[in-house]
């Protein structure tokens, strides 16, 4: 025996040596044909698969709401709102000067003028608004609103007159060297958002006249206001007019489709019967009623040709 053996370590890549741990654990592990893994293992049965479930019967489709009228048959006109209109803001701005001019310059108790000249004031005002939300129902309320607001400045218009003459106060027309001014003030923009502020420093000639002004202005508005409602009324007539001629007009597309509806149902029903005969020959060939496929010509049949004898086999 070596003597140097006992001193090396055992090499683990050597197949031939006893200490090797891998060569031990080759020798305790069976083989791999004893292995109960290698062994085969008996396959498992076909499963007999599920029976065709039978399908559901389509169920009958909801059918559909009636078709809601489209926005042409729509028959409450459309007017712009009234606050959109300078008429409105001119009366509104003479609606706050009177109301200022009575409490300067008239008596708080005693004068039944101060209540007619601020109710004739707010009439003028409020008419307007009502007459715009009024037209879409009435024509007829809007036209009448609408001159109950001119006749209202046509009243406050007679009193601030009055105040002058009696009080022999000059109404500035033409012809007075502040006329022109005043009246291109009350015509631009910036007349709206000051007006309360110079009209209180005024005197009381000052203001009746600036309010004459306006009142002139909104009177002449308020009548081409309502030259345009009634060129409006004849071309587009009154509610009941337009209610009627939207009601026929969805009748009549109405009635369209039904008959388009009706003419589809028919040809329909031809091709279900055509159908339902070649359905039938398909079942029945040999009966000669019935007809061909009714999506393919009708070809002449091919003859029947004679089969091939059958040559025995070689084993």
């Amino acid at each position: 025996m070596n003597p140097n053996n006992q001193n090396n370590p055992s090499d683990p890549n050597d197949p031939n040596d006893p200490n090797n741990q891998n060569n031990q654990n080759n020798q305790n592990t069976p083989n791999n044909q004893n292995t109960p893994n290698n062994q085969n293992t008996p396959s498992t049965p076909n499963t007999p698969s599920t029976p065709n479930t039978p399908s559901t019967p389509n169920t009958p489709s909801t059918p559909k709401s009636p078709k809601s009228p489209s926005n042409k048959h729509l028959f409450l006109p459309q007017h712009g709102h009234y606050r959109n209109l300078r008429v409105y803001h001119v009366t509104e701005a003479i609606y706050d000067l009177t109301y200022l001019f009575c409490q300067r310059f008239l008596p708080a108790f005693g004068d039944r003028t101060v209540d007619q000249m601020v109710q004739a004031a707010r009439s003028g005002k409020q008419n307007i608004a009502e007459g715009n939300q009024a037209a879409a129902t009435s024509s007829e309320t809007e036209i009448k609103l609408t001159n109950v607001a001119k006749a209202s400045l046509e009243e406050l218009l007679a009193d601030y007159e009055d105040y002058l003459r009696s009080r022999h106060l000059p109404q500035w027309d033409k012809s007075h060297s502040r006329f022109n001014a005043m009246r291109n003030w009350t015509k631009s923009d910036d007349f709206l958002t000051n007006y309360a502020v110079k009209a209180s420093k005024m005197s009381d000639e000052e203001m009746a006249n600036l309010v004459i002004t306006l009142c002139h202005q909104a009177i002449y508005m308020l009548t081409q206001l309502l030259k345009t409602m009634q060129q409006r009324f004849v071309q587009q007539g009154g509610i009941k007019e337009q209610m009627y001629v939207a009601r026929t007009g969805y009748r009549q597309e109405e009635n369209a489709e039904l008959a388009r509806l009706r003419e589809e149902n028919v040809a329909l029903r031809q091709r279900i019967e055509q159908l339902e005969a070649y359905i039938t020959q398909l079942i029945n060939p040999s009966d000669p009623s019935t007809p061909n496929n009714p999506n393919t010509p009708n070809t002449p049949s091919t003859p029947n040709t004679p089969s091939t004898p059958t040559t025995p086999k070689n084993y």
